[in-house]
């Protein structure tokens, strides 16, 4: 039986395609979860109880290869610090307070906004060229989330009452694309190093936040269904999909990989009527399909 399990992980570990599958399936469940935590644990305790579950297994699993790595890491430090902060502590913390006033079907969607948040970054900051496809990719997915975030309403839109969640989730993705972006030039390390010293970062960053949340008051510990929501967020959201994404990047590079995160916003949607049961309206259909054609027009020649 246990070389059969062996045999079965070797198999997964080398199609990446499965791997990218299975990543974009637990990263559109982050969505669907943070709703269902309502009630049951506040936020800021799932970001810390997140990094410091994820951390603990990380160097478990990997940490003769952690401590080999850090030797470079460590003089790299600002970076792993933003990297962290920026992209693991203040996105979810963003996320999960967003889940309150927000519904998962929005999260999904709105989070297909994060390529062409990359793509207008990368223009701004390393003065990327952008075709005219790109262009049009970029309108009709600022289209599809303002479709969204409105309801498919023109008075939100003419009257900017936008939901404070929707607005949340657009700035923790904007945060997400601001962290991609500080990628570039990162320590040549292995992936797994490197994101698990981002990991401990994330955790220690996020005890300030948890902090000003216990004095707030707003601290709800969990129940036993917040436990297991929590435990489900750290293995697979934060630590398997992380690593399979990694694995898959060393398969196949990590512009073919990269088109794979496109699956989100068609995935948390599905999950989310079926799981949580939550409606789907026309201007989800509408937002989605704005979304997901601009990210096409976006990654054309990149898929051909």
């Amino acid at each position: 039986m246990t070389s059969q399990l062996s045999a079965l992980f070797r198999k997964l570990g080398a199609n990446p395609y499965i791997l990218l599958l299975l990543t974009t399936l637990m990263w559109s469940a982050n969505g669907i979860v943070s709703r269902m935590a309502i009630g049951e644990v506040s936020p800021m305790v799932i970001v810390v109880m997140r990094w410091l579950i994820a951390s603990l297994i990380l160097f478990g699993y990997a940490g003769r290869q952690i401590v080999a790595d850090w030797q470079v890491l460590k003089h790299h430090l600002p970076l792993v610090a933003f990297g962290g902060t920026m992209g693991f502590t203040g996105f979810n913390a963003i996320f999960y307070i967003a889940a309150h006033h927000t519904s998962a079907v929005n999260m999904t969607i709105l989070q297909g906004a994060l390529p062409i948040f990359i793509l207008i970054g990368a223009m701004i900051v390393f003065h990327a060229r952008i075709t005219l496809l790109q262009g049009a990719g970029i309108l009709c997915t600022v289209l599809g989330v303002v479709a969204v975030a409105a309801q498919g309403d023109a008075n939100i839109l003419l009257s900017l009452s936008f939901n404070v969640g929707d607005i949340g989730l657009i700035i923790a993705c904007l945060l997400y694309a601001i962290f991609t972006l500080s990628l570039r030039n990162r320590p040549k390390v292995s992936g797994i190093g490197f994101f698990s010293i981002m990991a401990v970062a994330a955790f220690i960053t996020a005890i300030p936040l948890f902090g000003w949340e216990v004095l707030a008051g707003d601290t709800q510990w969990p129940t036993a269904k917040g436990w297991a929501l929590i435990l489900f967020i750290a293995i697979c959201p934060s630590l398997l999909a992380q690593l399979f994404f990694l694995r898959a990047i060393d398969l196949i590079g990590p512009g073919r990989a990269a088109i794979f995160t496109n699956l989100v916003p068609i995935f948390g949607p599905i999950l989310a009527v079926l799981v949580i049961g939550e409606s789907f309206h026309l201007y989800h259909a509408i937002g989605l399909a704005l979304v997901m054609g601009g990210i096409g027009l976006a990654e054309w020649k990149k898929m051909a």
